[in-house]
């Protein structure tokens, strides 16, 4: 059977404890993980051993791990690469992540180009997170930049992450980390172990030293550990899972995004002319990203907006993995599938809200096909903003529709973390641009997935991992 080692400072350790993952169709375990228990973890991340995988770093400049992270770009889309004891080619590592996820091929593949693409533009993120910072400063801790003296200090020799399941594309924001010297100790999540695995191959394979990767397969406690031992950290998951971290400065917290498209009085009746976004925004990668679209917001027109959305939303159709037109995503565990179901049935009994989707599909909303378990895409229209649906966020195509006047937003809008905005009303741009509220913002029809990976996400992880000191007494500084 396929076993996945712990990497202790990127050295293979088979514990006696293990992890058993299910392929998501059969249930009989696929892969086999290493299990760290929390004190293995915590042993490992003293701070000797933290210093010594950030010191595996300091023989390389960061021009040069700038090179490293775009020839493991490369290594990681075209390479075959060690999987454990075993190769594994880059069409192996589709067809896996897809056995323990149920991710469709052409979704794995998708989101195999998105961190590609970050990785080879490594210098271009950076440049941006910086604003073209000088990176010779970080290599000498000091500089003299258009006059003034600048120096920067490491905020922590490791970077810990708790990794979720739910996507590939989300390693995307923790792959620059070593082109920024600092060690990373990762968490996978236990049905999707194979991006995080071979990313670190791919680093290696391009030249990183093995010393600076971590790879702690763990349960909740261990998870834990990694946060509180790792001088920076990062957690995915929902808003259970990520409270504790939440207000830790020493935590990017990467929970819901709430995120949306928003239609302003000029753009409330043509609607239809934005439905392909609004789809787009709502059912890309399965609907599983925290910048896909869980809500449409609009000032008016709800009623007709939330039809046309339902029927165009209820042709998407369960299809097989290794379909190139499947869209949606089968849940490996069918009781979370169930449970969703039921939460969101359960909030449809408060007056104010319908599924809009139900007239246009013959059955219910979760579906056995292949035995596999779907929920098919949600529209819900809600009468008010403070209905309990108005602002949820399903690990599925869901969204709602909200009606909301034009004077109330942003504020009615809530902590979003990606809004598309289709009005020209410059009154109501001002106000939004304005808002702390609103993380990421695309002015005009662009969905709210299309990101630009050099502008900060849920945090600049360039000032996540490096603080600006003050520094006086530099020959040529003013």
């Amino acid at each position: 059977m396929l076993h996945l080692p712990i990497l202790r400072a990127g050295r293979p350790y088979r514990s006696v404890q293990s992890i058993r993952v299910p392929h998501f169709r059969t249930k009989e375990t696929f892969v086999e993980l290493s299990e760290a228990n929390a004190g293995l973890v915590r042993r490992d991340l003293l701070d000797a051993g933290q210093d010594a995988m950030r010191a595996s770093l300091d023989g390389f400049t960061t021009a040069r791990l700038v090179e490293i992270s775009a020839r493991a770009a490369d290594a990681f889309m075209s390479t075959t690469l060690p999987v454990g004891e075993e190769a594994q080619t880059p069409d192996d590592y589709v067809r896996q992540l897809s056995a323990t996820t149920g991710l469709p091929h052409v979704l794995v593949r998708r989101n195999m180009e998105k961190i590609r693409g970050v990785l080879a533009g490594a210098r271009t993120v950076i440049d941006g997170l910086t604003r073209g910072l000088d990176l010779g400063v970080l290599d000498r801790g000091q500089g003299v930049v258009d006059g003034h003296a600048l120096s920067f200090v490491q905020s922590s020799p490791t970077l810990g992450v708790v990794l979720p399941n739910n996507s590939p594309g989300v390693h995307a924001l923790w792959a620059p980390t070593i082109a920024l010297k600092t060690a990373l100790v990762l968490k996978p999540g236990s049905a999707e172990p194979w991006t995080p695995y071979r990313l670190i191959q791919a680093f290696v394979k391009a030249g990183a030293p093995p010393e600076a990767f971590g790879f702690y397969p763990t349960d909740h406690a261990g998870g834990g550990e990694i946060l509180r031992r790792c001088g920076r950290g990062m957690v995915f998951g929902d808003v259970a899972s990520t409270r504790p971290w939440q207000g830790d400065p020493r935590v990017e917290v990467h929970g819901p995004g709430y995120s949306k498209v928003l239609l302003g009085p000029d753009s409330e009746d043509d609607w239809r002319t934005h439905l392909d976004v609004m789809v787009a925004s709502i059912a890309a990668n399965g609907g599983r990203s925290c910048v896909n679209a869980s809500g449409v917001w609009t000032t008016g027109q709800g009623r007709a907006l939330a039809e046309g959305l339902a029927e165009k939303m209820a042709a998407i159709r369960p299809r097989g993995e290794e379909d190139p037109e499947a869209e949606l995503a089968p849940f490996a565990n069918p009781r979370i599938a169930h449970r969703i179901s039921a939460m969101i049935d359960q909030d449809l009994q408060v007056p104010g809200a319908e599924d809009v989707t139900a007239r246009h599909r013959a059955g219910g909303r979760v579906v056995e096909w292949e035995g596999s378990t779907y929920l098919l895409p949600t529209v819900v229209r809600c009468d008010s903003p403070e209905h309990p649906l108005a602002n949820r966020e399903f690990l599925f195509p869901f969204a709602s529709v909200v009606e909301v006047a034009a004077e109330e937003i942003p504020d009615a809008l809530g902590p979003t973390l990606a809004v598309t905005v289709l009005t020209e009303d410059a009154a109501l741009r001002r106000r939004i641009l304005a808002s702390p509220l609103l993380s990421r913002l695309n002015l005009g029809p662009l969905p709210t997935w299309q990101v630009s990976w050099d502008q900060p996400h849920e945090g600049n992880l360039f000032e996540h991992l490096w603080t600006r000191r003050a520094l006086q007494g530099l020959p040529g500084a003013a």
